[in-house]
């Protein structure tokens, strides 16, 4: 059943305040497919301009499209593209595309731990605005590069931790990503929690320097926290639902996300 629950790590991987890790620990079975239909909404509140925090509020509602296939057992390949409202700036943001890779798995007695890589490329795919507080994005070409630790027992219970850099082209700033994920995939249930921390080298600040700003040159960090439920309906059907909140950060918005989603599986056998 991995195969048919774990793909909600990318869920999300619309926004950079939406994220919660490129990669994850489970993979699919070659030939094994996943479509995700999901969306949901920022209620921000604050704004943290550099580090000062602003009474600055901003909604957000949004989709996105996934795509996950397994091209091996040990390989995969997955393809995100969101569609998000912000005041009056709608349109479709940034495409993903990214490969997973397992280098390395060890079977214990009575769980098993596995080493992954991965890469991906982002780019925005629309020319939407650059200026304001309610921008969706930085119009950001992205290289990213991802290393994965997944421990997982055989009662269900798993911890992953991964990192790696994302090389933004032009004046945005590069970043350091790291999430930590703890929890448990049932037969029919998957749940977890989550910590998503990113670190930009430099860049400039909100307010920071006398206008007017390049949007594009924000270095943007937070500490975010997180949890997703998954449930299976039938054995190609299941829905989950995700919440998230930033607790503290630089140039980003702070308030909760929600977000729920349907998930659609094309299996080659019936493991």
């Amino acid at each position: 059943m991995k195969n048919l629950l774990l793909i909600l790590t990318l869920l999300l991987s619309t926004f950079m305040s939406f994220s919660q890790g490129r990669i994850d620990g489970f993979y699919k079975e070659k030939g094994d497919v996943s479509f995700v239909l999901g969306g949901g909404f920022e209620d921000s509140k604050d704004y943290f301009a550099g580090t000062d925090k602003k009474e600055l509020s901003r909604d957000i509602y949004y989709t996105n499209l996934y795509f996950a296939y397994g091209i091996l057992n040990d390989f995969d390949v997955s393809v995100s593209l969101p569609f998000i409202v912000s005041k009056n700036e709608r349109s479709f943001q940034d495409i993903s595309i990214f490969l997973k890779y397992r280098l390395y798995k060890k079977q214990f007695a009575n769980s098993k731990l596995q080493f992954s890589i991965g890469g991906g490329f982002s780019t925005n795919v629309s020319d939407y605005n650059l200026g304001t507080l309610y921008d969706i994005g930085q119009q950001a070409s992205i290289f990213e590069s991802r290393a994965l630790v997944h421990y997982k027992h055989n009662s269900g219970w798993f911890s992953t931790f991964q990192s790696g850099f994302s090389y933004k082209l032009e004046e945005v700033p590069n970043s350091f990503p790291l999430v930590f994920k703890v929890g448990r995939a049932l037969p029919n249930w998957y749940y977890e929690a989550f910590y998503d921390y990113q670190y930009s080298f430099g860049g400039i600040d909100y307010l920071g320097t006398p206008p007017p700003q390049n949007f594009k040159e924000f270095g943007v960090n937070y500490h975010k926290v997180g949890a997703t439920l998954y449930r299976t309906f039938t054995k190609n059907i299941g829905v989950y639902i995700t919440y998230s909140y930033i607790l503290k950060g630089r140039n980003v918005f702070q308030g909760p996300t929600y977000g729920l989603g349907l998930v659609y599986n094309l299996k080659t056998n019936n493991n």
